[in-house]
């Protein structure tokens, strides 16, 4: 009878280590199961939002690069301080300093914003067949083709008015222009040398479209005085059926950036030049925000 009794009591005591091994490994099964994830230490970021990573790579993509334009001294922006992550870029400052993509378009914008590119230099230069104050050979008789032929035109009507003109001063190189600049700040003095010259880079006179023009006689060549002679007015009146304009006109120099100057012509083209008259525009209102620029 004891044996019955120890062999029940074994049997006992084996059910109840099975099933409390049982119970421990479903234990430990389920605590497992609810632990977290390991922690990648990669933050994902909220949907649809594109990670700072992402958005450096697409910056590095080929033909992804922000246009840098330069600053008022002629340097690069680049390098400056950097966009603050999330925002979007503001706008372009109007006072940055800009190289044209378009150096060779009759309707350029060269100003003091716009500059053209370093050493520009047309390739279609030529003298053009009309009367100089000055007998010696010099750049500044030269224009581009299209202008020269056109300013051919503009001085044989004029002639037939009564009216004699004569080319004062036509293409100017940029080293041309930067001792014509630096020789104004050294006796003007920077502030007004800036009314009436430009920077290099920034002269009408190196695209090869802008002439300066007086009386055939040379009086008042590129001076305010001009503005009261019979020339100026029939310049005024007609310059732009020929495709010229008076490129700094009276009362626009908060435009424009310089004083009025009668005598200085630009070549737009004939449509292009009546527009700017038909709605007294100057250019650069005509063109502004428009302008094509070099990345």
């Amino acid at each position: 009878m004891d044996d019955k009794y120890d062999k029940r009591m074994r049997l006992v005591l084996t059910w109840l280590l099975l099933g409390l091994m049982v119970g421990m490994m479903a234990v430990f099964v389920g605590c497992a199961g609810l632990s977290a994830p390991p922690d990648t230490g990669k933050d994902e970021g909220k949907p649809g939002e594109m990670s700072p990573s992402d958005d450096k790579m697409e910056a590095q993509q080929p033909g992804h690069r922000e246009s840098v334009p330069e600053t008022s001294d002629g340097t690069s922006g680049e390098g400056s301080k950097p966009k603050e992550q999330g925002k979007e870029p503001g706008p372009r400052d109007p006072d940055a300093v800009q190289v044209v993509a378009n150096p060779q378009d009759v309707a350029v914008l060269v100003n003091k914003t716009y500059r053209l590119p370093d050493n520009f230099r047309p390739d279609d230069l030529v003298e053009p067949n009309v009367p100089f104050i000055f007998k010696e050979k010099s750049e500044k008789r030269l224009l581009r083709k299209e202008a020269a032929r056109a300013l051919e035109a503009l001085f044989a009507a004029a002639r037939k008015d009564g009216i004699h003109l004569a080319g004062v001063s036509g293409f100017r190189s940029y080293s041309t222009q930067k001792g014509l600049f630096e020789h104004y700040v050294k006796t003007r003095g920077e502030a007004e040398a800036r009314r009436f010259s430009a920077m290099p880079g920034h002269s009408e006179h190196q695209t090869g479209l802008a002439m300066d023009v007086s009386g055939s006689d040379g009086r008042c060549a590129a001076q305010d005085c001009f503005a009261d002679t019979k020339e100026a007015k029939w310049l005024a009146d007609h310059a732009h059926e020929y495709g010229f304009i008076i490129r700094y006109p009276k009362g626009k120099e908060a435009v424009t950036g310089y004083k009025y100057e009668p005598w200085h012509l630009r070549y737009v083209g004939k449509e292009l030049a009546r527009t700017l008259v038909t709605q007294n525009l100057t250019l650069d209102e005509y063109l502004r925000g428009t302008v094509p620029v070099s990345n």
